[in-house]
């Protein structure tokens, strides 16, 4: 009897800590629809007209290969009551729904449960940010029908619900734990001596203590484990424990860190970064003898080519405020070019900024609002958006383009578009030449050191956000793309050595352009950006000698908050002296 007692104890115990939850099967297809109406929300919206999609795959894989804007996912289930009494006594239910791409709102019976990622006009991407909900117990029907919808904005590229998990569960005792990092600096980035303190700690909220195992894994901007411990740790039933570490002589840079804590069929992990002093991170100019003669004739080759500016108005995104006019102009090589013009209607001279690409992104009209003082201009570089008449690689395979002959490459052109519409900005009436920003992300932060860089006597003030095109030797070892495509150029096809590559790209690489910049500056970073690392943002910033001031998101990846937005204008409105 004894043993009968002890065994149904341990299962008991294991079943209780092992967080084990009946999970509710999801349809495998929901119903989709691209647009967007709130209606769409509601429990009993009639979606029978809808097409189907199973989500976990892209949409773009699905039917809808080149679709970006708002779209919907819906579906209904049965729950059954036999979770009821788990569900109240454990605050509900969870809803996981893997990533989305780029950011969603989620409906359950037509009541918002959670959001991830902002919408359009503040759009926020989130698009590798798994996504889980909590479903109150009080807002579900027992033993009926269930509606779960899901508002997506995708602003380009791949759209949609896109990985596992996608589920529905009982919270469990997992659910009553929480490993936390809980910084003192708001951007997690350390100064001062290279012995720091990292801050953990595990939150238990459950009603037993807690006896586990903490692993901590700490690896450089290059991947290599420079930090590594695992250690015995107890949490007292609604506790918190301080799990903080150390770790000695850091060298200047960024690092990831991977915490794990494991008990009795229990693990809970949290992946974060920080950086230690990334203003001392060396990474000095390498540009050829000729690097400046190079783009001296660069800018020679394009004075020659008549710029043919024409603007057309389009009275359909006319305002009372503003004016809204298709520009066309030719560049490097006489090639064609076009860019979006806002203006206000007001007369008068005003300051303006020009806003650049990212990589393989079309400028729209609507991304050059700056406010009804404020001239916008949002160009489209030669192979992007509606510049693509004469100069069209396509992507993947743009950053190849002429790689073999840096006088054809395709970034002397793209760079040169720059400076030609700072021609054209310089040629209107309207335009207070003496007060011109440019800012843009990614590949447009590249453009945005480029454009201050090649026209340091015409730039008033730039903010590069997440700037591409930078650190190429370490770039490529602290980023998987595009260094795949040029691993395949060099080795797979052979078509040049990585030495003849590296001297190319020299010239367009932007921490060698930096040291040119006169304009104040102003450059966003993310702590957790896999496509453009901050190790190379800094690599440029750090060669920049102009008034400067950095701002990094420890939570952001490639895609800033929507608060840099207003840093930057604040940024740039100062610099213009404009009293707002």
């Amino acid at each position: 009897m004894k043993t009968t007692k002890l065994f149904l104890a341990l299962v008991l115990f294991f079943a209780l800590f092992s967080g084990c939850r009946q999970q509710i099967t999801l349809p495998e297809a929901w119903r989709f629809n691209t647009g967007d109406d709130l209606q769409y929300a509601q429990k009993d919206y009639d979606d029978s007209a809808w097409a189907t999609i199973v989500p976990g795959t892209l949409w773009e894989q699905q039917g809808y290969p080149s679709y970006d804007g708002f779209a919907w996912y819906r579906t209904s289930l049965m729950i059954p009551a036999s979770l009821k009494k788990e569900a109240e006594e454990y605050g509900g239910l969870v809803i996981s729904l893997g990533m989305i791409d780029d950011s969603d709102e989620t409906f359950f019976n037509g009541e918002l449960i959670g959001a991830t990622g902002k919408m359009p006009p503040h759009h926020e991407t989130a698009w590798n940010t798994l996504r889980s909900y909590s479903i109150p117990a009080d807002k579900i029907v027992w033993g009926e029908r269930n509606t779960i919808a899901v508002r997506v904005y995708d602003s380009g590229g791949g759209g949609g619900i896109y990985s596992a998990p996608i589920e529905i569960a009982p919270r469990g005792v997992p659910d009553f734990f929480t490993l936390a990092t809980p910084f003192r600096e708001p951007d997690r980035i350390f100064k001062g001596s290279p012995d720091v303190i990292v801050p953990l700690t595990l939150k238990n909220e459950f009603t037993k203590n807690f006896k586990g195992e903490l692993t901590v894994k700490v690896t450089s901007d290059f991947g290599e484990e420079i930090f590594s411990t695992t250690k015995k740790v107890t949490v007292k039933k609604m506790t918190t424990a301080d799990l903080s570490f150390n770790i000695s002589g850091l060298n200047p840079g960024f690092y990831k860190v991977t915490a794990s804590v494991s008990g009795v069929m229990l693990t809970k992990q949290i992946v974060f970064n920080f950086g230690y002093d990334p203003e001392s991170i060396i990474s000095p100019v390498d540009c050829q003898p000729d690097f400046e003669a190079f783009w001296a004739e660069a800018k020679r080759e394009l004075a020659a080519v008549a710029p043919h500016y024409r603007m057309i108005k389009v009275d359909s995104l006319c305002t009372e405020k503003h004016n809204v006019y298709l520009v066309e102009m030719h560049s490097l090589g006489d090639v064609l070019i076009r860019g979006w013009y806002q203006v206000p209607t007001a007369p008068g001279r005003y300051p303006a900024v020009m806003q650049v690409p990212g990589y393989s992104t079309t400028m729209m009209p609507g991304y050059v609002n700056y406010g009804d003082d404020i001239i916008g201009f949002g160009l489209n570089i030669r192979g992007h958006g509606n510049s693509c008449d004469d100069v069209n690689p396509g992507f993947p395979g743009y950053i190849l383009t002429n790689l073999d002959d840096k006088e054809k490459y395709i970034y002397r052109g793209a760079y040169m578009d720059c400076v030609r519409a700072v021609d054209f900005l310089f040629s209107r009436p309207e335009v207070d030449t003496k007060r011109v920003a440019v800012e843009g992300a990614s590949q447009g932060g590249a453009l945005t050191f480029a454009t201050a860089a090649l026209n340091n006597d015409r730039i008033r003030v730039c903010a590069p956000q997440v700037p591409f095109l930078s650190d190429f030797r370490h770039y490529f070892k602290v980023a998987t793309w595009p260094g795949s495509e040029f691993v395949n150029y060099v080795e797979t096809e052979k078509r040049e050595s990585w030495d003849e590559v590296f001297n190319t790209l020299s010239y367009f690489d932007i921490k060698n352009l930096a040291p040119m910049i006169k304009a104040p500056l102003l450059m966003g970073a993310g702590l957790k950006d896999d496509v453009c690392p901050p190790h190379i943002n800094f690599a440029a910033y750090n060669n920049v000698t102009s008034e400067k001031k950095y701002i990094v998101y420890p939570e952001a990846g490639h895609g800033l908050p929507q608060d840099f937005y207003a840093e930057k204008m604040k940024w740039i409105r100062s610099h213009f002296e404009t009293g707002n």
